[in-house]
């Protein structure tokens, strides 16, 4: 049923001085793509550039009150070592913010840091030297130095290959004398590399089919790296011989369920959410190496993870809309934890998200009063028929007279004892798991600050509490829903079925479903 307005979403992004290398000046590339991808689920998404003015960022925030603030800052001011500014300002003002939180930011992107915490969690990462750790026994083979905060294969190229230990530490300290900045050097994997993509879905995350980096014709000689010319400097030789391939031998079936395994761990290890990548090193003994795990990956149309999911048969605006969805399961989750699904008048977390809600509270209960209270705020919206507005008041009259032998449940959302919103929805008879979503309906001054993610979330709760399962929701294909097909998807629901002209020529039944696991 009809939602309409959508989400009010701020892209957060670094903000590009002109003359950014290449590496920054795909970021404008990004925020033009997701916020494309919002438009066309129907949110309503506006560019906030972050510079080291974080009060005029703060005071942005406040003024425009987002619903949503979509994560895409990889540096500020060219400087990886503050990519969780933005994250930690969202969540200090109460706003949902996708990705993942300050903590997971922190620990992934200070890499030498996240080899630490790799390591005490028993997950096999190379050795690595930096200033205050101590040097290996064994001083000889090969060393990759690499930054400790920036990402994109910054700062790596053929001279960051380096023989030997004291090698390697004098090199760190003239590429710190000349780049400024912090640096490390990892023990050298020579073998395969992997990227495992994973994205946030109903039932957790999934793992995306895993992409080998295919060294094509280098010479002996030419260390086998994905270095910044192989990332950025297209018609390079780097650039065009490392293509990314998805077709394996049967003989790398047990390497593959492998670095599901162990991306999934890091995924567990350092919280993360909406999308994320682990990169992996095989060595020549078929021994997984996790080499970084990026909680925040670059997902402009061209970059490894679009493709990867498009190869998963995932399209861009899919892959933007869970990354949306995952932000507010998170939130709902987090409320779920203070107040057990099916408490009465759960009041919800104050916050500017919340903007014009301050005060609202859901029950579960029907009294006889809500069937006016019903009647009026489904008319109100101006989106349903008369006979669609008679429909309405008659599943509210069943259940007033069956109980729940009707098979008929409710969420109601009230502020200050009026009606603002509210779902129903129900048990499929004759099925062992399957839900319908009947209805979910905003007044029209609540619509477009979020009331109905929330209402969605806690109708997702309850169905989670009595043993989960799939929530189906339908709606018409005209263009007048569109806003309502954006909103089922960027809250994870993905197309079931459509049944074109099931409502009349041109007017087709678009189903959606979403699993919904057991609490």
């Amino acid at each position: 049923m009809p939602v309409a307005g959508g989400l009010s979403v701020l892209v957060m992004h670094g903000a590009i001085a002109p003359g950014a290398p290449l590496d920054e000046q795909d970021t404008l590339v990004q925020v033009q793509a997701v916020m494309g991808a919002l438009t066309a689920l129907g949110h309503r998404p506006r560019a906030l550039p972050l510079t080291l003015d974080l009060g005029a960022a703060r005071s942005e925030l406040e003024a425009s009150r987002p619903d949503l603030v979509f994560n895409l800052v990889e540096a500020i001011d060219g400087r990886g070592s503050l990519i969780h500014f933005g994250v930690g300002l969202a969540e200090t003002l109460g706003i949902p913010v996708t990705g993942a939180a300050t903590g997971g930011l922190l620990n992934t992107s200070h890499k030498t840091l996240a080899k630490r915490l790799l390591t005490l969690a028993g997950l096999s990462t190379p050795a690595w030297l930096a200033p205050g750790v101590p040097a290996p026994a064994d001083g000889q083979g090969l060393w990759i130095v690499k930054s400790v905060w920036e990402h994109g294969s910054i700062g790596i190229d053929e001279d960051s290959i380096i023989e030997g230990v004291q090698a390697a530490l004098g090199q760190l300290s003239r590429r710190a004398e000349q780049r400024g900045g912090e640096w490390y050097a990892e023990r050298f994997v020579t073998g395969r590399e992997f990227n495992v993509a994973l994205l946030a879905g109903a039932g957790g995350p999934q793992v995306l089919p895993i992409g080998e980096i295919r060294f094509e014709d280098w010479p002996a000689e030419k260390p086998r790296i994905v270095g910044y010319a192989a990332k950025w400097h297209e018609g390079s030789f780097e650039y065009d011989h490392t293509p990314r391939s998805f077709n394996f031998p049967p003989g790398d079936e047990a390497l593959l369920g492998e670095l599901r395994r162990i991306a999934l761990e890091c995924w567990r290890l350092f919280d993360l959410r909406g999308h994320a990548r682990v990169d992996f090193r095989v060595d020549e003994a078929g021994r997984p190496w996790v080499l970084e795990v990026n909680a925040n990956p670059c997902i402009s149309p061209e970059a490894g993870f679009a493709a990867i999911a498009e190869h998963a048969g995932i399209g861009y605006a899919e892959v933007v809309g869970r990354i949306v969805a995952d932000a507010f399961a998170g939130a709902a989750r987090a409320r779920e934890g203070a107040a057990p699904a099916g408490a009465p008048s759960a009041a919800l977390p104050r916050g500017p998200w919340t903007r014009q809600l301050p005060d609202v509270g859901f029950r579960e209960t029907l009294v006889p009063s809500d069937r006016e209270s019903v009647r009026s705020l489904v008319a109100a919206t101006g989106f349903f028929s008369e006979e669609e507005v008679a429909i309405a008041v008659e599943l509210v009259d069943e259940r007033l007279r069956r109980g729940p032998a009707s098979g008929y449940e409710f969420v109601l959302a009230e502020e200050g004892g009026e009606l603002v919103g509210y779902s129903c929805y129900g048990r499929v008879s004759g099925t062992a798991a399957s839900w319908d979503l009947y209805w979910i309906a905003v007044g029209p001054d609540r619509q477009g600050h979020g009331l109905g993610a929330l209402l969605l979330s806690r109708t997702e709760a309850l169905v989670g509490a009595a043993g989960g399962g799939t929530l189906y929701a339908e709606t018409s294909s005209r263009a007048q829903y569109r806003p309502t097909r954006g909103f089922y998807e960027s809250m994870g629901f993905v197309q079931a079925a459509y049944l074109p002209g099931f409502y009349g020529p041109g007017d087709g039944k678009v189903v959606y479903s979403k699993v919904v696991s057991p609490r």
